[in-house]
């Protein structure tokens, strides 16, 4: 069995015409191209096909093949080389020895014309870590994306540094304003935020055009949300903050802000369920459960709001008024906080739990089953 051991030598003339064959030959010109530049990191891969040739018991023909620059050209005068050596010695296998990553790149020349069982890549022990890194930077500046994520802020931030230092005339503010800005950008990449954007503009999109009831409710929502959130601002800045506490002052803001929030939560959700009745003749009993989660959400949190405000006495109890039953009549009875927080948790229960039953029945309807007594 014949091994071909074949070092790429690509770059400058050796001053002989490839391929050198022999280990005789070979071990001449790695002294003669050692002495003539002794920093040359080909001497290392020549010498590293010497030694693989020397540690293989198969009948080993070491091999240098010389291109001359990293031309096309350079490339076909190594492949005739092999093609030569091929018609002389018709080795069985090959190994192939290399610098660099760049004469890597001709072991196919080597692979297409006789199978190549290894390829043995030298790197100086001095330089490994610069070549890494060399080859690292090289990668990172030939992929767009990296580019366009790291380069292109570092360079506005450099330009805009200058600039902001003119405008402020302070280093620290301007630090801090390139700082945020740089911050948001991270932020922004980091939490694929674009992704998101670019997710809902396809679904308000499609709403649109598909004439979704939901599309809708949303807006009405979130308009009800914003009243919600301005009604809860305004309800809290009539507080003292000093007499009060950040607390109460946050109870409050729910206390008021809760009913106009359940209401956008309600009708949100209604437009849902109403898309799925539309677009399914199935409805899922999750849809159906959404409108009586956000009424118990509600009641439970404007009960524990309201608790809290009674018992620091910034709103009064709940009195019902006097009532008539018949020849009877009923006095006005004033609720304890107690009481009137453990009535709206027991509305909050019961609230989910029709929830959960007309879920559980509309569900069963569609699969064209009885509900379960019980």
């Amino acid at each position: 069995m014949t091994t071909l051991v074949a070092c790429l030598y690509r770059g400058t003339s050796l001053g002989v015409d490839g391929p050198v064959v022999g280990a005789t030959a070979v071990e001449n010109l790695v002294t003669t191209v050692g002495i003539d530049d002794p920093e040359d990191s080909r001497v290392n891969c020549i010498l590293e096909g010497l030694r693989v040739a020397r540690d293989l018991d198969d009948d080993t023909v070491v091999a240098v093949l010389a291109g001359t620059g990293e031309t096309i050209t350079g490339e076909r005068e190594i492949a005739g080389q092999v093609d030569s050596l091929i018609e002389q010695y018709d080795p069985d296998s090959a190994i192939v020895v290399v610098d660099s990553v760049e004469d890597e790149r001709l072991v196919h020349i080597i692979e297409s014309r006789v199978p190549v069982d290894a390829v043995d890549r030298v790197v100086v022990r001095q330089a490994r870590d610069i070549e890494s890194t060399y080859y690292l930077l090289k990668q990172f500046l030939a992929d767009e994306e990296l580019r366009k994520t790291v380069l292109v802020p570092l360079g506005v931030t450099l330009l805009a540094f200058p600039a902001l230092l003119a405008v402020v005339e302070s280093v620290t503010v301007a630090i801090g304003a390139i700082a945020a800005v740089v911050g948001v950008f991270l932020l922004y990449k980091g939490l694929n935020i674009d992704s998101l954007l670019s997710a809902l503009s396809a679904g308000t999109k499609n709403a649109l055009y598909s004439g979704q009831v939901s599309l809708v409710t949303y807006v009405v929502g979130g308009g009800l949300a914003l009243v919600g959130l301005f009604v809860g601002v305004l309800g809290a800045s009539s507080l003292d903050v000093e007499t009060t506490g950040e607390l109460l002052l946050f109870m409050q803001f729910v206390y008021d802000s809760i009913p106009w929030l359940t209401a956008a939560a309600l009708i949100a959700s209604t437009g849902r369920l109403l898309d799925e009745i539309i677009q399914n003749e199935r409805i899922r009993g999750a849809y159906i459960n959404l409108p009586f989660v956000a009424i118990a959400v509600g009641l439970a949190v404007r009960g524990f709001a309201a608790y809290f405000l009674q018992i620091s006495e910034i709103i009064p109890p709940v009195e019902l008024p006097p009532m008539a039953l018949g020849a009877r009549e009923i006095e006005a009875v004033t609720l304890a906080p107690g009481t009137h927080l453990a009535l709206f948790i027991l509305a909050s229960i019961i609230v989910s739990l029709v929830g959960v039953r007309v879920a559980s029945y509309v569900s069963n309807a569609d699969y064209g089953q009885a509900p379960a007594d019980g």
